[in-house]
């Protein structure tokens, strides 16, 4: 069994976390990820930094902007990322745009994933039916998930639709907004997160998009397995460093 699907079988409420590879600098990724697990977090979503994130706010943009000006490649995440099945447990999940797999070759894309230990992938560029049609035999092949998003303009029958063709989680984005832009959680998004909740779906949801306090996650992880934190994480580094990381985690879970 996948180390997500395994992960999501504990019953607790997930904490995963995303990062821009390649940020703040260059050889950060294994310490980030060390520090990450030492800390508790549940689940790791790695950024492949892209030149052009559409659904990514400013944070994660400028963190990208930087990671590549630092010289960070797909080429060179999979070399640092070599043997860190040796130091990490946790399920790693590489996030980024389709343009950059398709570069490096989706097949050797997902065999070098398999060959790390990456257990899963969020395109959020690539449609449903495209993978479905033309790349879900070779993700299945090396065992690596497709992640597939849902936002509150998501029709139920899309929903059940990408229900049915996923495996893992389905990645509920709390607005229409880019990442980073929601400050608190209203009504609205309780509103939302319930519906879902209450569609009884074979797949369990954890939520992304806002998180960023320990009020956001309890709210986000009221209806759902779990909430991501990205760029309320991506600040952090920034203005406190990798350092920061055990005190921030342990406020969001509010242990």
């Amino acid at each position: 069994m996948n180390r997500i699907e395994q992960r999501l079988q504990q019953d607790k409420k997930i904490l995963s976390i995303y990062f821009t590879a390649g940020f703040p600098s260059l050889q950060d990724t294994a310490p980030l990820l060390e520090a990450l697990e030492d800390s508790g977090v549940d689940m790791v979503e790695i950024g492949l930094p892209f030149s052009d994130p559409l659904a990514d706010g400013p944070t994660i943009q400028a963190s990208s902007t930087q990671a590549l000006r630092n010289g960070m490649t797909t080429t060179l995440l999979f070399e640092q990322l070599e043997g860190i099945r040796k130091k990490i447990s946790i399920p790693l999940i590489l996030m980024g745009y389709f343009n950059p797999v398709l570069q490096y070759g989706v097949e050797a894309f997902c065999k070098k994933c398999s060959e790390i230990g990456i257990d899963g992938v969020i395109l959020p560029d690539l449609p449903l039916a495209e993978y479905t049609n033309h790349y879900k035999e070779i993700f299945d092949r090396y065992g690596l998930l497709n992640i597939f998003l849902i936002t509150p303009q998501t029709t139920e029958a899309r929903i059940r639709e990408i229900d049915a063709a996923s495996r893992g989680f389905i990645y509920m984005v709390s607005s229409a907004a880019t990442t980073g832009g929601t400050q608190d959680f209203g009504e609205t998004h309780s509103n939302y997160f319930k519906r879902i909740e209450q569609m009884n779906l074979k797949n369990p949801q954890i939520v992304g998009f806002g998180i960023n306090s320990a009020k956001t996650f309890s709210v986000a992880t009221t209806y759902s397995s779990g909430a991501i934190i990205g760029s309320a994480f991506i600040s952090l580094l920034k203005e406190r460093g990798i350092e920061a990381i055990p005190d921030f985690i342990t406020s969001i879970k509010n242990i």
